[in-house]
């Protein structure tokens, strides 16, 4: 028997070494996330990997497993743990190392493996720990799963047996890098700095980027799970300005930036302007849609407007369909689909045949924007950008919310703007024109400017942003009208950024 996990130990105690502590909360929509040794202790991790090789045996799906583990002093361990955990349930578990967590997807192609359990926090600050978790590939765990995981590991309806076994795949990163790269080179010379804000994308992704052929420019490559300059998070503005700073300094064509794991990419164009990862897709969607006919595309909610506005998009045939925020809700949907890719406003990309497998890769991202710059050698990133119809949009913007309350506070504020449409109120002036509430409320008013309300899938925060067609001061306006229905609520607390 192995005893029912508790919600609170505090360190340094017998309890603390002698039984499982596994909060609730750390359980997501989609993947698991726990501030180690405040939320979930090694114990914890051993339940978890019980309760995951229990739920793969439920599911009916062949209990052999790929594990990897991100670039943080910690993670190791967990990942040992988790192991243990897994085998104890009669699990094969397949290791891979360090990795990025796209190398542990392509892992389960490559060696023919059903199941993947990744252990990285993301780009989370250090002290956070999670995984990320599948069993049918390409795809991830949504609610359904997730929700029973939890009942099982918090339960400890653990269904242990013999049979698990362990094997380490020894450099596996040359494979992943191999099949990345085994393609022509480009033909236009790109100078692009690379830059991974210290995290693990770091021991991988100079290397990709040359030899596709570009000549790379490092930036906070060396791996340093202290992460000394800033968080390897390319929503964050402070990434942002020092891929700015490079690019500016070396004359680069394009600065691409990776987070803590590796499935996301940030873009800074040739004049140091960063390019949201929305607007992005909107040029890769011209691009590819130009070469692929009547081309399908998945944007989730907090994406910019462009994507069934542009008139580009709309000549080559492009359709859209906008769908839930998160890494598995985007890369399910755009697998039942079938459309050619799905863009996520955070930097996670999918993208089908020819292009990719159907899984969020960073370096998958980077190669489809370096291909599209190949495609048009008489533009910069900077024309390709400035080609697009203007609009005026946010940074992703996040206050604080107790996991406990904040998607209790979305659903106020869905209700809110439900009220305010069936009543004619205006919103930042305006009524309202269109609600999306698929996932937390957008809200469009009649010029086309909108926000957007939802809760965190991965941290205790609410997610805000707002965009524009009209002008810079609009979308201050739908911001302000976003905000001080936010304020109504004092579970909200401060922002993390701010236009």
């Amino acid at each position: 028997m192995f005893p029912k996990p508790k919600s609170a130990l505090f360190p340094n105690t017998y309890a603390f070494e002698s039984e499982p502590m596994v909060k609730a909360t750390g359980f997501r929509e989609y993947d698991a996330r726990w501030l180690f040794n405040k939320e979930i202790n090694l114990m914890g991790v051993q339940a978890l990997g019980m309760g995951l090789g229990a739920l793969i045996a439920e599911l009916g799906v062949k209990q052999e497993i790929v594990t990897g583990h991100d670039f943080r002093g910690y993670s190791a361990s967990i990942k040992y743990a988790l192991i243990s955990g897994l085998m104890a349930s009669g699990c094969k578990v397949h290791d891979i190392g360090l990795a990025v967590t796209p190398m542990a997807y392509f892992a389960q192609f490559d060696l023919d493996v059903p199941c993947v359990a990744m252990v990285t926090a993301s780009h989370n600050d250090n002290g956070w720990t999670g995984v990320k978790m599948g069993a049918n590939r390409p795809l991830t765990f949504g609610p359904a799963e997730m929700t029973r995981l939890k009942e099982i590991v918090l339960n400890a309806d653990f269904n242990n047996k013999a049979g698990g076994s362990y094997q380490f795949h020894e450099n596996f990163p040359a494979r992943y890098i191999a099949d990345l790269t085994h393609r022509p080179t480009l033909k236009r010379k790109l100078k692009v700095v690379v830059a991974c804000g210290n995290g693990t994308a770091g021991a991988f992704a100079p290397q990709v980027m040359e030899k596709i052929g570009c000549e790379v420019i490092p930036l906070d490559t060396e791996l340093d799970y202290t992460f000394p300059k800033y968080n390897p998070n390319p929503e964050d503005m402070e990434m942002l300005h020092a891929i700015r700073d490079a690019v500016l300094a070396h004359k680069a064509d394009v600065g691409l930036g990776f987070d803590g794991d590796g499935d996301r990419c940030g873009v800074v164009d040739n004049t140091g302007e960063e390019i949201f990862a929305d607007k992005v897709g909107v040029m890769l969607a011209r691009d590819m849609s130009a070469i692929h006919k009547d081309a399908l595309f998945v944007v989730d909610v907090k994406s910019t407007g462009l994507f069934v506005t542009d008139p580009v998009l709309s000549s080559q045939g492009a359709k859209t369909v906008y769908w839930k925020t998160g890494h598995s809700y985007m890369k399910r949907h755009t697998n039942e689909l079938g459309a050619l890719a799905g863009f996520e406003k955070s930097g996670h990309f999918f993208f089908n045949k020819p292009f990719g497998r159907g899984y969020d890769d960073g370096l998958v991202s980077a190669i489809a924007i370096c291909d599209m710059l190949d495609r048009a050698p008489d533009k910069s990133m900077a024309d390709l950008k400035n080609a697009l119809p203007k609009t005026w949009s946010s940074p992703t913007m996040s206050p604080h919310c107790a996991d406990e309350v904040k998607y209790g506070v979305a659903d106020a504020v869905v209700k809110h703007f439900e009220a305010a449409e069936k009543n004619g109120s205006k919103v930042a002036g305006q009524k309202i024109r269109d609600l999306v509430t698929v996932n937390g409320v957008r809200v469009t008013v009649e010029d086309g400017s909108w926000g957007l309300v939802r809760a965190s899938s991965n941290k205790p925060e609410l997610v805000v942003v707002v965009e524009s067609p009209v002008s810079e001061q609009r979308m201050h306006d739908m911001f302000e009208a976003m905000d001080s229905v936010l304020r109504t609520h004092p579970e909200v607390g401060a922002y993390n950024q701010k236009i």
